[in-house]
This record gives C-alpha cells, structure tokens and sequence, in this order.
C-alpha cells in the first residue's frame, strides 16, 4: 500500500505565490506517474497537473500552464506543485494522486491523498 500526504496548502492574495508537497510513503513499486487535481464544492474534480516518475514528461490543464510547475524529488518521493501568479478561481482542495500510468484521467489514479485547501483572495 502506498499513502500520499500533502502539505503546503494557506491563504494567499491574488498573484501571490505557494508551494504544494505531496509525500510518498509505503510501496511505490508500479508507480509511474503522480499528479495534483483540484475540487470545489459543488464541482467535478479537475486535472491540474501530471508528471512522469522516472522519466521528463509533465502535463498541465490550460488554465495553469505557465504559472504552475510540478516537479518530483525521486530520493525523497515527493512530488511538488510550484503555483505563482496565483487567481480567485484557482481556490480548491488540492489533491495528490499517484498511478501506474501518465495520464490526465483520475479514473486511473489507485492512490489518493487527503487534499490540502488552497484559498486565493482578490
């Protein structure tokens, strides 16, 4: 079994940055690719960002690419989600997930974190 903690999470004003962290604990074996979605109330969970374990390949939605960087620390297995420039609409639960396969789709994530609130004010 694998557990994801995320941490990170606050209250910022719009453009302001934060930092995300997603721990890895527990066995790993299998795991290619870990990823950050985000959820509000009310509303589907949306893809924010993958990227590979052990290889160069990311993916971001449209409306954060270029402002969010997600990056891994393989020697800690930690997975980050770099967020500058932050905005009003991107306030949401920011989840950590992590699977055998790259791909934008959360269907295919086995493990799941807690979620961390991310709160963004105008």
């Amino acid at each position: 079994q694998m557990q994801l903690v995320e941490s990170g999470g606050g209250l910022v004003q719009a453009g302001g940055t934060l930092r995300l962290s997603c721990a890895a604990s527990g066995s790993i074996f299998g795991i290619n690719a870990m990823g950050w979605y985000r959820q509000v109330p009310g509303k589907r969970r949306e893809f924010v960002a993958i990227t590979e374990l052990n290889g160069d390949m990311t993916l971001y939605s449209a409306s954060v690419e270029g402002r969010f960087t997600i990056s891994t620390d393989n020697a800690k297995n930690t997975v980050y989600l770099q967020m500058n420039n932050l905005k009003p609409e991107d306030t949401a639960v920011y989840t950590c997930a992590a699977g055998s396969r790259f791909t934008p789709s959360h269907d295919a994530y086995n493990y799941w974190g807690q979620g961390t609130q991310v709160t963004v004010s105008s």
